[in-house]
Order: C-alpha cells, then sequence, then structure tokens
C-alpha cells in the first residue's frame, strides 16, 4: 500500500510539474490539438467545425490543398478515414493570439477502405478568435 501511495505521490508531482510548465494559453491549445486528434479517428463533424477556423488552409503533404469545408467532408466521408492518430516531440509557441505547434504524426489509416500507415511533421497554426483557439493552418511533410 506505502508503494502505491508513493508512486501515486510521485506521478502526480510530475505531473503537476509539467502542468506549470506550460502557459494557460498553451495548455488551452494542447487541449485543442488533442481534441482535433480524437475528432479526427472518430470523424466528428461538429467537433471538426467548432475547431477549424473559417479561413482553414489545410495542407496534406502530397501538395494538396483544403479549406474548412473540404477537410471536414473529407474526414466525415472516410475518403481520409483515421484509425489511430499517435503524436509524439509536440512543441507549442504562443505569439500574440497564434499558437505555433509542431508534431510528429503518426497513424493508421483506412482511406477509402484501403489500410495504410503514415507518418508526418505537421506544422500546425491556431488562432485565438472571440476566446477560443481555432485551427487556421496545417501543414505536412513526410519523414
Amino acid at each position: 500500500m506505502k508503494k502505491k501511495l508513493f508512486t501515486f505521490a510521485l506521478i502526480y508531482s510530475l505531473l503537476m510539474g509539467l502542468g506549470f510548465a506550460q502557459s494557460k494559453d498553451e495548455a488551452a491549445v494542447t487541449v485543442a490539438v488533442e481534441t482535433l486528434r480524437k475528432a479526427m479517428i472518430d470523424a466528428d463533424k461538429v467537433t471538426l467545425e467548432n475547431l477549424a477556423a473559417e479561413d482553414l488552409s489545410y495542407g496534406h503533404s502530397n501538395g494538396k490543398i483544403e479549406n474548412k469545408a473540404e477537410f471536414v467532408q473529407a474526414i466525415v466521408s472516410g475518403s481520409s478515414d483515421f484509425v489511430s492518430i499517435d503524436l509524439s516531440n509536440q512543441t507549442v509557441k504562443i505569439v500574440d493570439k497564434t499558437a505555433i505547434v509542431r508534431h510528429t504524426f503518426s497513424a493508421a489509416t483506412n482511406n477509402n477502405g484501403q489500410p495504410g500507415t503514415i507518418k508526418l511533421t505537421v506544422l500546425l497554426v491556431w488562432q485565438k478568435q472571440k476566446g477560443n483557439w481555432k485551427l487556421l493552418a496545417r501543414q505536412t511533410a513526410r519523414i
């Protein structure tokens, strides 16, 4: 029991330390990125539409660029179907009302019924609009 309590206290302390290392905006952007990740897996149209800015520019590693409606439709229709998404090496930098997020994006896909995997580096640009962080731009490159 003492070992479990010690382990819990150690993990809690580490997590609290990480929480204080981020500003309020950095933490909010981190939550928005995680919400986007889950919405992409779940093909959650409402959440995707709420997270994306009206002027979204969503760039793929093959050079294709989508606007907000095209991005949401591709996910919801299954032409871009994510079975799982793992994000790693994430950094968040806040500059005024803009957040710059970079991470490695590894995913299992089932695009149009064709299973596959993909590994990308991703740049996300989030903008604070009316108190909420909105995805304004995304660009990827294959690793």
